[in-house]
């Protein structure tokens, strides 16, 4: 079975980890940090905003299961990448939306992508297609997020199931049973 990486900051990642973990083909998804000059940042020092970082999520997949096209079409559909800076109510460059490619393969997709996803916005995207850099995980407890607490984090249940429906009704045939 081949498996393949995917690196993606659409906001705030547990957010963005719960679109993916249940799809078809994903293998895992873990919440960090990418993109800033601190090694090792904590969660406190990512969203002081100082460190440069993003929240992100990367996902190991199988691509004979689901593309990187795929995940980066589903990406552009469950989020806003026309706000700079920004997802919802958190603001800051730890939210941005941005692609860290891990290949030159997976660049030219994700500028694809972006041409893509471009009609189905009224605004400009702004989603930034970042260097590969140094990965950091985030804290157990960021871990799942959605699975093990979200539901009885209001902030969650605002956010999350509009996107869970979004994925549901333009990706259903890749979400698992």
């Amino acid at each position: 079975m081949a498996e393949d990486i995917a690196t993606l900051a659409g906001g705030c990642f547990w957010c963005t980890e719960a679109v993916y973990q249940n799809l078809k083909g994903v293998r895992s998804v873990e919440s960090g940090y990418i993109g800033g000059q601190l090694p090792n940042p904590s969660y406190e020092q990512v969203c002081s905003g100082a460190t440069g970082h993003a929240e992100a999520i990367r996902i190991a997949y199988d691509p004979e299961e689901i593309s990187y096209g795929d995940l980066l079409d589903i990406f552009f559909a469950t989020h806003d990448p026309t706000t700079l800076n920004r997802q919802g109510n958190d603001i800051g460059t730890q939210y941005r939306s941005a692609i860290f490619p891990h290949s030159p393969e997976q660049e030219a997709e994700a500028k694809a992508a972006i041409a893509r996803a471009q009609p189905d916005h009224r605004n400009s995207i702004v989603t930034t297609i970042e260097p590969d850099a140094p990965w950091y995980p985030a804290e157990d407890y960021h871990q799942k997020y959605w699975d093990r607490v979200g539901d009885r984090n209001p902030y969650c249940m605002a956010v999350i199931p509009p996107k869970l429906a979004k994925l549901r009704k333009g990706f259903a045939e890749r979400i698992e049973g």
